[in-house]
């Protein structure tokens, strides 16, 4: 009741007094509020105060309370609804709309009163708008307008305080003072905070004391012990409690984790673990090499523990240096200078380790760093011969001979054992042999000759080998100069041509000449000219030397004539200045031309005398040979026109003696005098004239007698003057001599007629193309009769193969 007082004296100014309505029976009722008429209207409350006052106050009727998470098993009263007009007649109903009508909230249409048919929740839904109205109960006619009001959900203690970014982490410097702040913490309650301390919420510590504490109110952590060490303990976890009811007993709480972490300061100095650093390193370690680590602990992490190493200037010599590994924070120590066992066997030095991060409140702590001794001794390594010299530089004249020593290397096993060396030359880099060397002494000599023209430089490699360890070598290169010695005489740097003028004067320089050499020019070397001294001088050139190594050609007469002479010989005779002096003599052709009335060349050619200006000779000759050939092609085309018009007797091929010759390999020809008698192919009168044959020596008794002429011959002397006529008149008979031919067979033969020159005027023409097929011997009588339609005497063809 007093809380209901109260909340009605919040909401609604002074409460008249107590009203009450049992809602349900129980041993426990609940305040219930009065009902209020739908019509506004007035209470009046007084307040006694040493005697009854009234004061006349207004009163907000349209608002009901309900409380939530209500457990009875009746529905809830809420409140009642009255109207003037009800006279309690039942005449009045009562009627109700809006949110949650009819489902949470039932009206009675007699009385007008309210109630709430099951449990609401304040953090669901906080209030409830609705509207109720009085009607006639028969006519359902509106007694009063329609009127609005809200059905507020009453809070209670039913949600504890929850943390809603929980867990949490957060971080503090190590060595931080009393009271640093760490974090803030805040619990939402979802009760109403405007009604009692149901979200009144207080903050404390469960556990994680006496380290940190929390402040009730703000929920703000901090730090409660001075100088906590991180290298002590690193991770703190803080259990904070948030209780509403603003702590009182009965309220409900909730809880959260707080990781705290102390971050590091750098608070700690480097310390190396022990005093002295005891290191070996081999004597062969190459310089740059990491010859030996070493550490100085930090306690502390991250850049504050960053160690700067440093070598205490002392008796190493620079031969060491030191640098930090940013990973792990080691000493490495570098070599910097090679190592020699047999010069120094150890080597001692103090390092110094130093933060880099330095934090000014701690330097009342001490100096932030520490030293320790490294001893380092040297371990003997068998090592490689060792050269005097890194390389070698040797001359020797290209003229020196076979066998001569050009000089020597000399190589040492600097090991305490020292082992003899032996040498040799790497045969890579001596492909041809022209070195040798002594294995014992290391002397160089010369094995093949050498021409400085061929290879100038000779790059050797010698090798040094320990006698006791072959494995361990040493190599150094030798280069081998081979100078020069002056074997090859001057000559003239170019073949030079050389003119002058036909109007050159006396004295006049034509030409300015100079020499070259094979051999390697020595300083100051110089090259002389001159004409050669025997003999008559010159009357036409002198040589005249300038004494730079040049010299010029000069006329010592004037009025050339290229008609009278085109070319004059020069010789000039060099000398260079090297040991023994080389001379040799040159030729100039000095050319004479016809130059311009400013000297400058025309035209050097004699025979462009008589032609004319701007034809070269070279044109002519192409022109002259051109006309030439097409003279001789014409002659011959001429020669062969001729020839086909004016055909002799017979070509060379139908020649009975060429053709006889040609079968000499079978019957043996003319001079085959037994196989064939040839005079019966002779004219009788050049048989009678010449009756001794020319071949072959004449014999006693072998004169030939006249032939007799046959009796019964008018056919055969008919038919040899009618030959002879025709022979006489023919006028395309060759000019020299041939042989014309009058066989005739006669008539009354048996087998008749054996000639074939009857046969042209009655009988067909014949292929004889199938004599072709019959083999070499009958080719050359398969072409005589391939030519038939020719001009061809059918009288020659017949005698031929007779004589075949």
């Amino acid at each position: 009741l007093e809380r209901g007082v109260e909340e009605h004296q919040a909401l609604s100014g002074p409460f008249p007094g107590p009203f009450f309505t049992p809602s349900s029976p129980g041993p426990s009722p609940k305040p219930q509020y009065p009902a209020f008429p739908i019509v506004p209207w007035l209470w009046l409350s007084g307040l006694w105060s040493g005697g009854f006052q009234r004061v006349k106050r207004g009163w907000v009727w349209n608002q009901f309370f309900v409380l939530e998470e209500y457990m009875g098993s009746d529905p809830q009263y809420v409140g009642k609804l009255h109207t003037d007009l009800d006279k309690g007649e039942s005449a009045v109903k009562y009627t109700l709309s809006g949110e949650g009508a009819g489902t949470i909230f039932t009206i009675d249409q007699t009385t007008g009163d309210i109630h709430a048919l099951r449990s609401l929740d304040r953090e669901e839904k906080p209030y409830y708008t609705l509207r109720a109205q009085a009607v006639d109960i028969e006519t359902n006619r509106p007694l009063e307008p329609e009127s609005e009001f809200v059905i507020k959900v009453q809070d209670i203690n039913d949600n504890e305080p929850k943390f809603l970014e929980g867990p949490y982490t957060a971080s503090v410097p190590e060595m931080s003072p009393v009271g640093t702040y760490v974090t803030k913490v805040t619990a939402t309650d979802a009760d109403d905070p405007t009604y009692g301390n149901s979200a009144r919420v207080v903050y404390s510590i469960l556990h994680g004391q006496p380290y940190f504490s929390v402040d009730p109110k703000t929920g703000v952590i901090r730090t409660a012990l001075p100088n906590m060490d991180r290298e002590v303990k690193e991770l703190y976890q803080v259990l904070i409690q948030a209780k509403d009811m603003g702590g009182q007993l009965g309220g409900l709480a909730g809880t959260t984790t707080i990781n705290i972490t102390l971050s590091d300061v750098n608070d700690n100095p480097p310390r190396f673990s022990k005093s002295i650093f005891h290191l070996r390193v081999p004597e062969s370690s190459a310089v740059g090499s990491a010859v030996g680590r070493i550490k100085a602990h930090d306690l502390d992490i991250g850049k504050n523990a960053e160690v700067d190493y440093n070598i205490i200037p002392g008796d190493e010599r620079g031969t060491f240096d030191i640098t930090t590994n940013e990973h792990n924070q080691e000493g490495i120590i570098i070599l910097r200078r090679p190592l020699d066992y047999e010069t120094r066997k150890a080597y001692t030095f103090k390092v110094e380790a130093s933060n880099a991060h330095l934090d000014p409140r701690f330097h009342s702590f001490g100096p932030y760093k520490d030293t320790a001794t490294v001893k380092i001794n040297i371990l003997d390594v068998d090592e490689p011969p060792v050269f005097s010299k890194p390389s070698y530089t040797m001359d020797i004249h290209e003229d020196t001979q076979l066998g001569t020593t050009i000089g020597a290397v000399t190589a040492q096993d600097l090991d305490a054992g020292s082992s003899p060396v032996r040498y040799s030359i790497d045969w890579k880099s001596d492909l041809d042999s022209f070195f040798d060397i002594d294995p014992v002494t290391g002397t160089i000599s010369i094995s093949e000759l050498l021409d400085r023209e061929s290879i100038a430089q000779h790059n050797i490699t010698v090798v040094a080998t320990k006698v006791n360890n072959p494995v361990l070598t040493s190599r150094v290169s030798v280069t081998v100069h081979v100078l020069d010695v002056n074997e090859f005489p001057p000559e003239l740097a170019i073949p030079y041509e050389t003119f002058v003028c036909e109007s050159a004067k006396v004295g006049q320089v034509i030409q300015i000449i100079s020499a070259k050499d094979q051999d390697l020019p020595m300083t100051g070397q110089k090259f002389s000219f001159k004409s050669p001294q025997e003999g008559l001088k010159s009357k036409n050139f002198t040589i005249k030397d300038f004494g730079n190594n040049t010299a010029g050609v000069v006329t010592l007469r004037k009025g050339f004539r290229r008609r009278t002479q085109e070319i004059y010989h020069l010789p000039v005779v060099i000398e260079d200045s090297g040991l023994p002096v080389k001379n040799s003599t040159s030729t100039l052709t000095i050319r004479v031309c016809a130059c311009d009335s400013d000297g400058a060349l025309l035209t050097c050619n004699a025979e462009a005398i008589f032609l004319p200006v701007g034809l070269s000779t070279g044109a002519l000759i192409a022109i002259l040979l051109c006309i030439v050939i097409l003279l001789v092609i014409v002659v011959l085309y001429v020669g062969v026109r001729r020839q086909k018009k004016k055909e002799t007797l017979m070509t060379s091929k139908e020649d009975i003696r060429d053709n006889v010759i040609h079968y000499d390999d079978e019957g043996g020809g003319e001079e085959d005098t037994h196989a064939f008698d040839m005079g019966t192919l002779r004219n009788p009168k050049a048989i009678k004239e010449n009756l001794f044959r020319r071949d072959v020596k004449p014999e006693a008794g072998a004169i030939p007698r006249p032939a007799i002429a046959s009796q019964d011959s008018a056919d055969i002397q008919n038919f040899i003057c009618q030959r002879l006529q025709e022979h006489d008149g023919d006028t395309s008979a060759p000019p020299y001599d041939s042989l014309a031919t009058y066989a005739y067979e006669g008539e009354g033969s048996v087998a008749e007629s054996l000639s074939s020159i009857e046969s042209l005027t009655g009988e067909t023409e014949e292929d004889y193309d199938y004599l072709n097929e019959w083999g070499p011997r009958f080719k050359t009588l398969a072409g005589i009769f391939g030519d038939l339609k020719t001009n061809v005497n059918l009288e020659d063809v017949y005698l031929f193969t007779s004589l075949s």
